[in-house]
Parts: C-alpha cells; structure tokens; sequence
C-alpha cells in the first residue's frame, strides 16, 4: 500500500480530510465560529495592535537607520564571550524582552536579510530572542488569570532566565562559526535615508502586525470549533493515557493542548489546582509561545532560507526550562496569601483593556527604548569620532 500513495498523498489525504472538516464545523456551529471571531477581532483591536505596532516601527527603524551597527562597537564584548553573536544583535534581544512576541524574531530576520549578522547568528538569535513582553506577562497573565502581581514576577523572571540559558546553550550551535565582524571607515549613522527608512517601516509595522492578527484570529476559531465537535476532549484523553505514569490528569492534558496551539487561550485556562502545577504550566506555554506565534515567525522568515528547525527546539527548550525555574522559584519564594481566580475566558478578558491604555503604554515603552538606543549610538560615535575606524559588526 506504501508503494501505492506515497508519503504526499497520505498529507493530501489528510490535509483534504481536515478541511472538509472545518467546512462541516463552520455549517453546524455558525454562531460559535461568529462569536470565537469577535473575541478574536476585540483581542486584536484591543491589544496585539496598539501594542505591537510601535514596537514594529522602532524595530524597522534601529535596524535599517544602522543603530545597531554602532550599538555593536558598544556590546560585543558582551554579546560575543556570552551567545557568540556580533554587537548588534543586542538589538533583538533588547527588544524581543520589551515588545513581547514576535517583535525579537522580526528584528533577527531584518537584521540579517540587512547584512547585520550572518545566517548562523540570525539563527542563533531566533532560538531565545522571541520572547513574552512584560505586560502580557505581568498584566494579562500575572494580575488577570493568577491575580497575584508577584506571580506575574515570578513568570516573568522564570521567562527572561530561560531565554538567557537557551542563548547559552544555542552559542554552540555551529560552534565553529564565529561572531561576524567587518570594519567601518567612519562615523555613518544611517544605514539609508531617514525618509526612506521611516515610510518603510511604518507600512511594514502595519502589514506585520495584521499578518498576526490573522493568525490570531484563525486559531482563536479554530480552538473554539475544535471543543464544540470534541475534538480537544479526545485528544486530552488521548494524552492523558499516554502520561498517565507521570500523574497527568484529563484537565491538565486539555490545558496543555490549548496552550501548545495558542498561549493566550491556553494560560486563560488555568483557573484552578495547585498554584505550583498551574505557574509551572503557564512558564512553559509562555516559553513555548503556541503554533500560533510560530506561525507569524514563520510568515516573518518567508525566503530567508533561516532554518525555522532552530527556531523550533529553541522554544521547545526555552518552555520546559522556563517551568523548572518557575517551580524552583515557587519553592524558594513560596507566594502566600488567597489568590483570586478569573473564570472568564481569555479573549473576554483582554477585550476590558482600554484601547487607548494599551496604546499609550506601548509607544511610551516603545519611544522610552528608542531613545535609549540613540543615546547609546550618539555615544558611541562621538567617542570613536577621530580614531581609526574599528571592529564592529
């Protein structure tokens, strides 16, 4: 039978199957799939676009105004002894913290499809840069699913260790491969015009950021169709069976698919159990970042020719070393005290925030790291000014 339908017919097969089904589910639960593409429509209008978008712009701008390239002169006897990438890749791991996912990930790619790093340190940047941001963290996740401000700070601790542990172990990824470097003749602050570069970063912040709502957007129907036929609880029971050893409940398995698929929708879920299991949980679909955001990363990659194989077990490490962190700090700073529980779902949730809040936050943040990277660039060329160029990326 193998002979017979090879390996791509049996994906054509099931991908045909799959499609037919969602066709079906669409007939037979019309009003769920509108309300799901509500909740997703208010989570992107809400949220994900007032708060990725300043952050897309400054990304596009520190990239290709060559900020990072002077910030380069500056960090790379940090960045090359600790992660074996040039100076400028601070950059993505500078905003990958502060603008949340997959800010980190874009800056990666711009700043090697712009000659910034070679293809080797492009990918080692995708493996950790590509993290949460703090206020979905701290504000989302901390305050409105735990209630508990300190746990958002201990996820978030848990979220920004693990990442730095994955940058130091990805450093002997191609180990052979050394930080890329190059010299510069002089002082050349912009990589192109300031017109140029502003016009294109506006428009391809916005194209960005409505290519993750899309993504949002079908995986928030997606989720939904898929407990209304009983698919998830399948599935769960499925896994369950299967860590069964390990103490692995029903409940917990659903979570656990849920925040693989999609990380909002998958830590909205952990309303109850031990808060131990449920922080550890969290810290790991937030390291993890769900198929959703992997998607985006992916759209980002487009023909690159970064391998998204790296990128993968960069994740899959940063996940489970983010929830034996979380554990280990939940042993040593045991958080005490009734913790209130949020049983809304989590589109419902995040829809409460107020547009113009979230807004603000974020290009505040946004404007607050743009201006750090400029005087750190000011810096750094007024004091090479009149020395002979040096090693930079």
């Amino acid at each position: 039978m193998g002979r017979i339908v090879g390996k791509a017919q049996y994906r054509n097969i099931l991908l045909c199957i799959g499609l037919l089904w969602m066709a079906l589910a669409l007939v037979l639960w019309p009003e769920e799939a509108m309300n799901a593409m509500r909740d997703g429509l208010s989570l992107c209008g809400n949220v994900l676009l007032p708060s990725l978008f300043p952050f897309f712009v400054l990304s596009s701008l520190v990239v290709e105004l060559g900020m990072s390239r002077y910030l380069g002169r500056l960090l790379e006897p940090v960045m090359a002894p600790l992660f074996r990438v040039n100076g400028a890749c601070a950059a993505a791991l500078a905003l990958g913290f502060v603008g949340g996912y997959p800010v980190g990930a874009r800056t990666a790619i711009e700043l090697y499809r712009n000659g910034q790093c070679s293809r080797t340190e492009a990918e080692r940047l995708l493996a950790f840069c590509n993290n949460s941001g703090p206020a979905f963290i701290l504000g989302v996740v901390g305050a409105g699913v735990f209630g508990s401000g300190r746990a958002g700070l201990l996820l978030y601790l848990a979220h920004i260790l693990a990442s730095l542990i994955v940058g130091l172990l990805f450093r002997f990824y191609k180990p052979s491969h050394l930080p890329r470097t190059r010299r510069l003749g002089g002082p050349q602050f912009q990589a192109s015009s300031f017109p140029s570069a502003f016009t294109h970063a506006v428009t391809g912040a916005m194209g960005s950021a409505l290519n993750i709502c899309a993504f949002v957007l079908f995986f928030t129907v997606f989720l939904r169709l898929l407990s209304y036929a009983g698919v998830l609880g399948t599935l769960a029971r499925l896994l369950t069976a299967l860590l069964s050893p390990f103490g692995m409940e029903e409940r917990w398995a659903q979570r656990l698919l849920t925040g693989l698929l999609e990380v909002s929708s998958g830590v909205s879920s952990l309303t109850d159990g031990t808060l131990t299991g449920r922080l550890s949980m969290a810290a790991f679909m937030l390291g993890w970042a769900g198929v959703s955001v992997h998607c985006q990363v992916l759209a980002f990659l487009g023909d690159s020719g970064l391998s998204m194989r790296t990128y993968v077990v960069g994740k899959l490490l940063h996940g489970c070393l983010s929830s034996l962190i979380a554990a280990a700090l939940c042993a040593l700073f045991p958080l005490r005290g009734p913790v209130s529980y949020y049983l809304a779902e989590q589109a419902e949730t995040i829809a409460q925030l107020d547009f113009h809040q979230s807004l603000t936050i974020s290009a505040a943040s946004a404007w607050s790291v743009w201006l750090l990277f400029l005087a750190l660039a000011v810096y750094v060329v007024k004091k090479s000014s009149g020395k002979p160029g040096s090693c930079v990326v």
